[in-house]
């Protein structure tokens, strides 16, 4: 049974994927501090100061008459909040990803059409040639 373990957790595909998914875990990380240090404050500037990462709606109070100006101050304070601002950050963070992959794929695509038409243009390997002229000697 280990060695059964050990045979599938080192096939290509396997470790190819955990690497992938290391890559796109470090990837996200970068993304979300791209989105919350560069994107929304940009955004921010562009709509008067707004902060998304503090817009919220308090459900219920954590204190009596505590008026709460961020996300954090209202957690502290035991208050229950729709924290909405911090919705809209992942859903930017997601579309900034699914681009970015986006991108990625498809520069993936136009490399291998390119090489397919490249293989095309060359014709046939010398050796697909020499076995077909070894058909054609058999087939006379």
């Amino acid at each position: 049974m280990l060695q059964e373990f050990k045979d599938f957790a080192m096939k290509g595909n396997f470790v190819d994927m955990a690497v992938g998914i290391v890559i796109g875990a470090a990837f996200g990380t970068i993304v979300k501090s791209f989105v919350d240090d560069i994107i929304m404050p940009v955004v921010g500037a562009f709509t008067g100061g707004v902060d998304f990462g503090n817009m919220f709606y308090v459900l219920k109070e954590g204190a009596e008459g505590v008026s709460y100006s961020t996300v954090a101050a209202a957690k502290e304070a035991g208050a229950v909040t729709i924290n909405y601002g911090l919705f809209i950050n992942a859903i930017l963070t997601f579309a900034i990803v699914a681009f970015a992959l986006f991108m990625v794929i498809k520069g993936m695509n136009a490399a291998k059409a390119a090489e397919e038409e490249a293989e095309e243009e060359a014709g046939p390997s010398a050796e697909v040639e020499l076995l077909t002229q070894i058909r054609d000697s058999l087939a006379k």
